[in-house]
């Protein structure tokens, strides 16, 4: 079947062509504009729109990378249907590696805005206005906040049947049964009746190779799987699921030494890493409280008493 043209931002995007759309947030004290580039590949023929997202915080510079491998593989270029790509969403945060908008505020919590509201909250009311109606499946990519390095995995509720489903096809080697958070992307996004993958895999501020490439396969299953794209999509293993899990947290202050692996099956009681004191006066061990899978872990190398260390799956 023949397509029609898809209008975006007020732009009409013709059949079987390529454009890249500045979508206009603020502008600086200087008065230099800032823009977040959107790239829209529209094929000749119908489907599906699919929305691939990253930087929604400004550190996460993993799933800039993923989304960046995409095009450059020109995964991003449909047979059918249209795949806009946003490879930087928090451009204000990208530009100094931080997660927050220049207002202190978490873009992620601010959804779906307000016309009035603080800039965050009239950039996600841009966005969930402007963008958000025309697309049908969305992936937004993420990494842990600061220290904490996440396995790849999907995250996604465990009501919603669709998005388990593509999880499963996505085939990360982890799903993690997420409730959404109040005003965040996903939330919004769900409740208007899109189906939406939540990516995590690495941590902030870095360009792991194994991320990127679990991102950018999973990727191309979905859009294998949904028809915009040719292929025969990737099945490795069944992925582990997770439906409910708990944060092991310091005992104590001091130096962090890890002794297991991210990803790893631990059994209880197993020892996850000690606590030091910088002073040679004392040595505390982590156990596992019970056995499981370890997903994330923080890794910064000084802890204080209270931090969450290793988030661990709970058996049913």
């Amino acid at each position: 079947m023949s397509n029609k043209p898809f209008t975006l931002l007020g732009k009409v995007i013709p059949e079987g062509k390529r454009t890249v759309i500045d979508l206009k947030i603020a502008k600086l004290h200087t008065r230099t504009t800032v823009n977040v580039p959107v790239i829209i590949e529209h094929a000749k023929k119908s489907g599906p729109v699919v929305l691939l997202l990253a930087g929604i915080h400004g550190d996460e510079t993993n799933g800039v990378g993923i989304v960046r491998e995409i095009i450059n593989l020109e995964l991003n270029k449909p047979k059918i249907g249209t795949i806009i790509c946003i490879p930087v969403f928090n451009i204000f945060g990208y530009l100094v590696h931080t997660r927050e908008f220049p207002d202190g505020r978490d873009l992620n919590r601010m959804f779906p805005g307000t016309l009035n509201g603080s800039l965050a909250s009239q950039f996600a009311f841009q966005f969930s206005e402007k963008i958000a109606p025309y697309v049908d499946y969305v992936i937004d990519f993420h990494t842990g906040g600061g220290e904490r390095d996440n396995v790849a995995q999907i995250r996604c509720n465990k009501d919603d049947k669709k998005g388990l489903e593509l999880a499963k096809v996505f085939n990360p080697p982890i799903i993690v049964h997420s409730n959404t958070i109040i005003k965040s992307l996903r939330e919004t996004l769900y409740k208007m009746g899109k189906t939406v993958l939540l990516f995590e895999g690495g941590k902030s501020k870095e360009l792991n190779p194994t991320i990127i490439n679990e991102g950018v396969n999973g990727t191309r299953n979905v859009l294998i799987h949904l028809g915009l794209i040719e292929g025969e999509i990737n099945v490795r293993e069944t992925p582990i699921y997770i439906k409910k899990a708990k944060w092991i947290r310091a005992s104590d202050s001091g130096m962090f030494k890890i002794s297991v692996s991210n990803g790893c099956f631990v059994e209880k009681k197993e020892v996850l890493g000690v606590i030091q004191d910088p002073f040679g006066d004392f040595t505390k061990k982590i156990y596992a409280p019970y056995k499981g899978f370890i997903f994330c872990i923080n890794k910064t190398p000084i802890v204080n008493k209270g931090d969450a260390l290793f988030h661990m799956s709970i058996s049913e």
